[in-house]
């Protein structure tokens, strides 16, 4: 029979007839008491219990009994998890009672002895929960280190065979001469910017208006990059505009054309062989299409003076006015002498052109104001930032914008003053998202710290002392007999012209190199085309940057007539065609002795941003 108790120890029992039966024998029943020290107020615990006193069984009866059981217990093994669960908090006693069998079914109670097991529970729950907090720290452990052991490597440990090229090429320019005129070398502060951790975010769009969240610190950079950017060159910023973020001075030019002009329209720049860049459109003799600038706009070429060398502004003019252009551009790669950029502004406006500077070679020693500056008169002036500027790989755009000034001759009352600059928009819309995706925000960084340095006196002392060794560079090779397009220099280069020598530019080139001495060859104004340049281009920034006197020029000088003297020599033997001059070059006991020359003397300066 059933009866629900408190499960407690020490009970007693006490015979209690039961209230509902007048004889014993008719139904055996009777009625116990449980008397227990334990009280509890739950409605499930009472005081007095019926028990059933099953009767005596006979053998027999016994028998069948188990036979019936097992075979109820066979049949209830089947059961399912669900019946197992209703019975699982009880338990079964049975014992004996004037000489009759009892049944004890009792519920197990959660609140009192439970209070034993439930600390024990609770030990273990504790135990486990420490068990599985350690896990988790050492399975975090673990993960960090994983993260370290790629994350921290070095260079060195990381990629031996890239470690090991780039330590090459850092030999390579402690070693040599560096002398082209597009080149220069920055500093260590520049190089922390440009391998900081801001590469890892992209930030797409301008600033305060980026594709991606997490960009208030990027925007902090750019705006104070732009901010230095138009410091640098004393430009008011309500009147001008500037993008930091073009990779390159083509990239620049490009989004220039891209965002303020249609396809087809012209555009009109200096011919490259006259000392132009290609991004400013240029076709081949046979009319191939050098640059994008030509194959998705319609480009016309001016050109210099052959005689001298300074453009023909008389031609110039002449072109432009027939040809009609969307953008006149002034600057150039080769041009050694000072811009007029008034006469460009005047032939501009007769023809109705927008006014843009291409100003890549000569940016720094504009901001250090030691040559004549566009912005008075330009609309747009675009540069890179890695040469003269002595700042990282890139490109850069300035634009006007606020009320356009009144044209010459107007008079007060003609024109409300509302008109316009509209390039702003335009441009930057055409560098993101026309032509670039993401910035590339270390190198914005480290632009940022390269315009702070054209601030101080000693950026203006060393553009100053660029141009002097230009000009002692120049007068040293002048005075050895050699042929100086426009017959000298205005600023920190000069072209040598070297088909009175017989000479080839590519062949030059070659032996300066084998030497540890870079050049760069190029075309002469007159050349029928640049697949065989008839000199080299020569730029003193790099070598200025080194330390480097006018004294020291004038040793450099000496080795580039020595360098042309073994040109000559291997070319009367070998021939110009590059691969059997190549072949004269192996072994050869000139280039040998000068190259141990250069290095000996180029060993002697310090290299910026690097220990040796």
């Amino acid at each position: 029979m059933d009866f629900t108790r408190a499960t407690q120890p020490n009970l007693s029992l006490g015979f209690v007839p039961h209230s509902s039966h007048t004889s014993q024998t008719s139904n055996d029943t009777v009625s116990f008491h449980i008397d227990s020290s334990f009280r509890s107020s739950s409605p499930h615990l009472v005081s007095g219990v019926p028990l059933q006193l099953m009767e005596q069984q006979t053998t027999a009866e016994s028998k069948t009994m188990d036979l019936n059981e097992k075979h109820q217990e066979k049949k209830a093994g089947s059961m399912d998890l669900n019946e197992e669960s209703k019975i699982e908090g009880e338990e079964d006693e049975e014992f004996r009672i004037l000489g009759h069998s009892l049944c004890l079914k009792r519920r197990r109670d959660n609140t009192g002895s439970s209070a034993t097991t439930d600390s024990a529970s609770s030990h273990s729950f504790a135990k486990r929960c420490h068990i599985e907090q350690n896990s988790q720290v050492q399975s975090l452990e673990s993960r960090r280190q994983t993260v370290r052991a790629w994350g921290n490597q070095s260079l060195q440990a990381a990629d031996p065979d890239i470690f090991e090229i780039l330590e090459k090429e850092r030999q390579r320019q402690y070693n040599g001469i560096e002398l082209i005129a597009s080149e220069n070398f920055v500093c260590k502060a520049v190089m922390e910017a440009l391998g900081s951790h801001v590469t890892n975010k992209y930030s797409e769009g301008m600033a305060g208006a980026r594709y991606y969240a997490g960009n208030q610190y990027i925007d902090e950079i750019e705006i104070l990059c732009c901010q230095r950017a138009l410091d640098a060159f004393g430009l008011d910023s309500e009147s001008w505009g500037v993008n930091v973020q073009p990779y390159s001075c083509t990239s620049a030019n490009f989004a220039v054309y891209t965002g303020l002009l249609l396809p087809g329209d012209r555009i009109m720049g200096l011919d490259t062989p006259s000392g132009g860049n290609t991004s400013h459109g240029y076709y081949t003799p046979n009319g191939m299409k050098v640059s994008g600038a030509s194959i998705f706009f319609e480009s016309l070429s001016y050109k210099v003076n052959p005689q001298t060398g300074i453009i023909d502004f008389e031609k110039l003019e002449e072109r432009a006015v027939d040809f009609r252009p969307k953008i006149l551009i002034c600057g150039g790669s080769s041009y050694p002498r000072e811009w007029d950029y008034s006469k460009f502004r005047q032939i501009a406006d007769k023809c109705g052109a927008i006014l843009m500077c291409d100003m890549a070679q000569i940016s720094g020693l504009i901001a250090a104001k030691e040559c004549a500056s566009p912005f008075e008169f330009c609309d747009i002036v675009t540069s890179t930032t890695h040469k003269s500027l002595r700042g990282p790989r890139g490109g850069i755009i300035f634009y006007r914008k606020g009320p356009k000034p009144r044209k010459s001759g107007m008079l007060l009352s003609q024109g409300d003053g509302s008109d316009k600059y509209d390039f702003e928009e335009k441009i930057n819309f055409a560098v993101c998202p026309a032509l670039q995706g993401g910035p590339h925000n270390n190198h914005i960084a480290a632009l940022a710290v390269a315009l702070k340095q054209l601030a101080t006196l000693e950026y203006k002392e060393y553009m100053q002392q660029v141009k002097k060794n230009a000009q002692a560079l120049a007068s040293a090779l002048l005075r050895r007999n050699c042929r100086l397009v426009t017959g000298g220099t205005d600023n920190h280069l000069l072209l040598w012209d070297l088909r009175n020598l017989g000479v080839t530019g590519k062949n030059l080139e070659k032996v300066c190199e084998t030497c540890h001495i870079t050049v760069n060859k190029t075309a002469i104004f007159d050349d029928n085309g640049t697949l065989i340049p008839g000199g080299v281009r020569i730029g003193t920034p790099a070598m200025t940057s080194r330390g480097c006197l006018e004294s020291d020029f004038e040793t450099m000088a000496d080795f580039l007539c020595r360098a042309a003297q073994i040109t000559s020599s291997v070319q009367r033997e070998h021939g110009k065609m590059l691969k059997s001059f190549l072949k004269g070059l192996e072994s050869n006991k000139d280039i040998i002795e000068l190259r141990a020359q250069v290095e000996n003397f180029a060993t002697q300066f310090a290299m910026p941003g690097q220990d040796f």
